[in-house]
């Protein structure tokens, strides 16, 4: 029984956090720019971030230790990532920003190897070239894309994957000083906040919320709870199951962002695309850790 219910908790926090790439897409269609969305993004995280650690009865540290850790958290893990993910999903199928943002793990695991973290093996060299090669057939063929000269924002969206990786092996090196994950994302996304908040009224990306809301307005609010509530479920399975078994939901939030924007933005794709995805798959696989750490 509670294997099945582990099972579960993998299936619906990759169903949610799958869905904050086509909800995403149906905000920055609309026109609205990345500093814009990301602002009051980062103001609903802040805010349920704190009700969570309220209810949990724990402090909300703000030392001056931990402010390389949560600068670091926001700018590798949400400012500049959110920034070339959105301009890329303006562009995009939401589906493919899911294929492509499974490069997480295969970004990573180079840099973890660079930096002595991890060990060289061929199955994880043979996963990198999965995602190189699932990289090759969306902007090889002509038939991937629906418009072939949008090849570029593939390439662009590929940074986004790239700095999640240096998050990860950037808190491995810094160590979270005590912090748990609620805490951290609370600090990180009121640095967040700062960061981005004068950047959109700089830029004119600002997006008032005294406005008649629509579809769009929905969207970045959707988007803001799904990502912090899937965040929050995927460190409470981390807890109860270990790194290795939460670490599969990378495969459903690929897949269930394929699926969802199927369903609800009626995207369909080409048989390139759908090898791309399987390869992606492939090279998740290979490229996860065989052995059981510490969470």
């Amino acid at each position: 029984m509670k294997s099945l219910q582990n099972y579960g908790a993998l299936i619906i926090i990759g169903m949610v956090w799958g869905a904050v790439f086509p909800i995403t897409k149906i905000a920055v269609s609309s026109g609205y720019k990345p500093f814009g969305i990301m602002v009051w993004q980062m103001v609903i995280g802040v805010v349920l971030a704190y009700i969570i650690q309220r209810i949990r009865g724990k402090r909300l540290h703000f030392r001056r230790r931990h402010l390389p850790v949560y600068i670091g958290v926001a700018l590798l893990g949400a400012v500049l990532p959110n920034y070339f993910s959105y301009t890329a999903s303006a562009e995009l199928p939401a589906g493919i920003i899911s294929i492509i943002i499974a490069l997480v793990p295969l970004f990573s695991m180079p840099i973890a190897l660079a930096m002595g973290y991890e060990k060289l093996s061929v199955l994880r060299i043979s996963g990198a070239l999965c995602g190189a090669l699932a990289i090759a057939l969306l902007i090889g063929p002509e038939a991937s894309l629906p418009d072939p000269a949008k090849y570029g924002f593939v390439l662009l969206m590929m940074v986004a994957p790239l700095l999640y990786g240096m998050e990860g092996n950037f808190l491995t090196y810094m160590g979270n000083h005590g912090l748990d994950a609620v805490q951290v994302m609370f600090g990180s996304t009121l640095v967040g906040v700062v960061f981005t908040l004068p950047l959109a009224l700089a830029s004119g990306q600002w997006i008032n919320p005294v406005q008649p809301w629509a579809a769009p307005e929905w969207a970045i609010v959707v988007a803001a709870s799904l990502n912090a509530t899937a965040y929050v479920g995927y460190i409470w399975l981390i807890r109860r199951t270990g790194p290795v078994f939460s670490s599969q939901v990378a495969y459903l939030v690929t897949g269930w962002g394929v699926v969802i924007s199927m369903i609800f933005l009626g995207e369909r794709y080409s048989l390139w695309v759908w090898a791309a995805l399987g390869l992606m798959l492939l090279g998740i696989a290979l490229v996860q850790p065989r052995n059981k750490a510490k969470p």
